[in-house]
């Protein structure tokens, strides 16, 4: 999936991946239970975007648009996607310095948090 993407946050989507595959990602996959699309720019936010969603509901990490609506949808820069998905800078911080944009259900994306993440081995 990360296909020679210059985002970093493209390695840690792909690590998802394998993490949503496992026991841990299934039971999380039943816990949330929500589609997220991530927006996440080089950059700048808005600026040669590459797109990934995280489909909480089957357990999968894909490219590209989601067909239909997610529950929410987030756009950041690489740099500052990987700082909130590895626990480096708090989601309501990000988004109260702009660092995050969300778009969507704010109950949803509320349970977007590091947690979700598989704990990062060097990127």
């Amino acid at each position: 999936m990360s296909d020679g993407s210059p985002l970093k946050s493209a390695a840690l989507l792909e690590q998802m991946k394998l993490h949503l595959s496992s026991d841990a990602g299934k039971d999380l996959a039943k816990k949330i239970g929500l589609i997220y699309q991530f927006n996440i720019a080089p950059q700048k936010i808005g600026v040669d975007e590459e797109i990934f969603v995280v489909d909480l509901k089957k357990g999968e990490v894909s490219k590209g648009a989601y067909e239909g609506k997610p529950d929410a949808t987030f756009s950041f820069k690489d740099s500052d996607f990987i700082a909130v998905a590895t626990g480096k800078m708090n989601p309501q911080m990000a988004f109260i310095r702009g660092a995050m944009k969300i778009k969507g259900s704010l109950s949803a994306a509320q349970k977007f948090t590091p947690d979700i993440f598989p704990k990062p081995s060097k990127l």
